[in-house]
């Protein structure tokens, strides 16, 4: 096995820590509603689902360059073990999982197992809670942690985006008390994704006139029931919607104008910044994609 790395500082491959190819993946999209349509029963090769401010993919692992990128990232071998290391030539560590802090490089070995990666933004509350599980920038997960983990996710064969959703509210959110979400923010969380193609309609001050608070009031609201603020929250979307419409078949610059993006370079480059890879990049590993929104 080649040791050769080559050192990236914008990454393009960081997907490459799944499939190098997943074929014969179905999906049916309606950013309309802000709907992903995969059904959760159907194996396919490799799937992933989004939560707010992240998103979480699955399926077979490879071999990743040394890269960065500004999210919290987690790798987890579903079965068996992986590697890592934080700079050429070094000695590999190996594990079943290990957690990645934002900025800091880092080079996967996940050939051979299947895995589930999540990538989360950094400012978020999922994200918060990730990083206080390590200290350092890169660090395995324990044994006995990724020996629960692997038992809530189940047979990596048959894992499903109803099955990882539990596991992130139920255990990665462990010690968050779940607010109740107040009848206003519940409005907005249903209207949002129907709102996407004009920034106007998006804004702090329009949303919160909608539902009759001043910007201020609102913002706090909405930051502790969802756990992000209403910028990134939106931004999350946009870029679900965005590949949703990629994923239909739509130009990049059409997805660009339905999620709500400027054009076509803006949306490319927002998603790299935030993921690490662009849209086209995910769509050609063949991911298939379900959409989940906090319930109204």
């Amino acid at each position: 096995m080649s040791t050769t790395t080559n050192v990236r500082t914008d990454p393009q491959d960081v997907l490459n820590e799944l499939a190098e190819s997943a074929r014969s993946i179905r999906t049916g999209i309606a950013c309309e509603n802000g709907d992903m349509l995969l059904s959760a029963s159907q194996r396919v090769d490799a799937s992933a689902f989004t939560w707010p401010a992240a998103l979480f993919v699955w399926g077979p692992g490879s071999w990743s360059d040394l890269h960065r990128h500004h999210c919290v990232q987690l790798v987890m071998a579903l079965n068996g073990a992986l590697r890592f290391r934080r700079r050429p030539r070094q000695r590999w560590t190996t594990c079943g999982a290990v957690l990645v802090r934002p900025d800091a490089w880092h080079e996967v070995n996940a050939r051979g197992t299947d895995v589930l990666i999540a990538f989360v933004d950094a400012e978020s509350e999922l994200g918060a809670a990730l990083v206080t599980r390590t200290a350092s920038d890169v660090a395995p997960i324990s044994p006995a942690t990724l020996t629960k983990w692997r038992m809530q996710l189940g047979e990596p064969d048959s894992l499903t985006a109803a099955r990882v959703e539990p596991w992130v509210t139920g255990t990665l959110l462990s010690e968050r008390q779940p607010p109740s979400i107040d009848h206003r923010v519940k409005r907005v969380l249903r209207d949002l994704p129907n709102r996407l193609a004009e920034a106007k309609a998006v804004s702090l001050d329009v949303v919160a006139a909608s539902v009759g608070l001043s910007a201020s009031r609102f913002l706090h609201l909405f930051t502790t029931s969802v756990g992000v603020p209403l910028r990134p929250y939106v931004l999350w979307l946009r870029l679900q919607c965005g590949a949703g419409e990629l994923a239909r078949g739509r130009s990049v610059s059409d997805a660009a104008y339905t999620a709500g993006f400027s054009d076509a370079a803006h949306f490319t480059r927002t998603f790299r910044r935030m993921i690490g890879a662009t849209p086209r990049q995910i769509l050609q590993r063949g991911f298939a994609a379900r959409d989940f929104h906090l319930k109204a």
